[in-house]
């Protein structure tokens, strides 16, 4: 479902946890990170939209979050050519998204990424709320510039600035936060929910992968 002008309505996610961390997937069988995000089908509200998205993409369900704001209007952003199937070329120009800043009240084992049978991720971690856009796919990055200063006003003020967006300051992830909570650990000792791995430093890994997600 397109708009006249070639973009797809899609919503994106930012989730908090209680120390206002940001949940951080890691494309499966890619090395780039991203927020969970997904299209708007025909008849959805960009709410119905996310609810969806939010249990296809990392397990939870509405009773697990509160959602804390939403972006005001629709923040777009082309794709280069090179990642649009050829029969779409010509017609499908990009995204546009509403984002959504949700904060999860319930426990890290709720988190699974293995909820459907089509996962998107396959790996996740908490990452400092400003996220290093270096290690984000290049044209999407404005995008996440505008959703995470815009939604940050709804931050605790200590949260609220932004110290890591561009500038090529590359920030180092909390070492000491919280590990994910299941029954299963990690070569690093950290416990992880169900159908999750953990990558302590994803910013560390010098290649990249480009794709168009949905």
């Amino acid at each position: 479902m397109l708009d006249r002008e070639g973009f797809r309505p899609n919503v994106g996610i930012i989730l908090l946890n209680q120390r206002n961390q940001v949940f951080w997937g890691k494309r499966i069988r890619s090395h780039s990170w991203q927020f969970p995000q997904g299209g708007i089908d025909r008849g959805e509200t960009p709410e119905q939209a996310m609810y969806r998205e939010l249990h296809e993409e990392v397990g939870l369900m509405p009773e697990h979050v509160s959602i804390v704001a939403r972006t005001r209007d629709w923040l777009r952003y082309e794709v280069p050519d090179r990642f649009i199937r050829r029969d779409a070329r010509g017609h499908y120009k990009g995204q546009k998204q509403i984002w959504y800043l949700l904060r999860l009240v319930a426990q890290d084992w709720n988190l699974n990424l293995r909820a459907t049978s089509h996962p998107e991720f396959d790996a996740w971690r908490w990452h400092d709320y400003w996220v290093p856009l270096d290690v984000v796919v290049e044209f999407k990055r404005g995008v996440y510039e505008l959703a995470l200063t815009e939604l940050s006003r709804y931050l605790p003020k200590a949260e609220n600035r932004n110290r890591y967006l561009r500038g090529g300051v590359r920030h180092r992830g909390n070492e000491d936060g919280p590990a994910p909570i299941s029954m299963s650990l990690s070569p690093h000792g950290l416990e992880l929910p169900p159908g999750a791995s953990f990558d302590p430093d994803p910013q560390n890994d010098s290649r990249s992968a480009h794709f168009e997600p949905k």
